[in-house]
């Protein structure tokens, strides 16, 4: 394997995010999203709604040796990130960050990307003055429900139904901690044991 790394974004990244981002959306995601949503991904477009997310410091890149392989945007939580069932706002929101996409190109799953880029963002989001983080994640997803459950990340009851293109997209929120370390070479002892911690 090549060196693998996680840094913040700059802004001839926003290109290749987009790039993982239809990647992502057209194998994992494409029984989830309306056929319009792929088929009528338009990567230059994408690629220029995240130049004000990265100039904010706001996305971390994965990358292996020359291959920019994944990426995950988080900030400040917003109030409808963290509404309950019932609108109520938590008491400390204003301390609560959000994961808002967290992607690797599947070609490059299994190698720690994800967890490099979520301990990552974890820590800048500490510096920033964030005590804890939430996440959403399609129901169906299941492969990325495991992958916050890992990191000590649990669903916390509350759930939404967007309307993507006519078809509901059901989602559950996580919430964990944004103390985390990753471990890179778990031993045999470890094979059930989470790899973030």
């Amino acid at each position: 394997m090549a060196l693998a790394s996680v840094r913040p974004a700059a802004p001839d990244d926003a290109p290749l995010i987009a790039r993982v981002q239809r990647t992502v959306w057209t194998s994992a995601y494409a029984d989830m999203l309306p056929p319009g949503a792929v088929a009528g991904f338009d990567e230059a477009a994408v690629a220029g709604g995240w130049a004000d997310p990265i100039a904010a410091g706001a996305v971390w890149v994965a990358t292996e040796g020359d291959a920019l392989v994944g990426f995950c945007a988080a900030g400040p939580a917003t109030p409808d990130d963290l509404a309950d069932a019932g609108g109520a706002v938590p008491d400390d929101a204003g301390s609560v960050a959000v994961v808002a996409a967290l992607l690797v190109e599947p070609r490059w799953g299994r190698r720690g990307h994800g967890g490099r880029l979520l301990v990552e963002a974890a820590a800048a989001l500490r510096t920033a003055g964030a005590t804890r983080a939430v996440a959403w994640v399609p129901e169906r997803d299941t492969a990325s429900r495991r992958f916050y459950e890992r990191a000590g990340w649990d669903p916390d009851g509350t759930v939404r139904t967007l309307d993507a293109g006519g078809r509901p997209l059901r989602e559950i929120r996580v919430d964990g901690t944004l103390d985390l370390e990753f471990r890179p070479e778990p031993s045999l002892d470890d094979l059930d044991l989470p790899l973030l911690s």
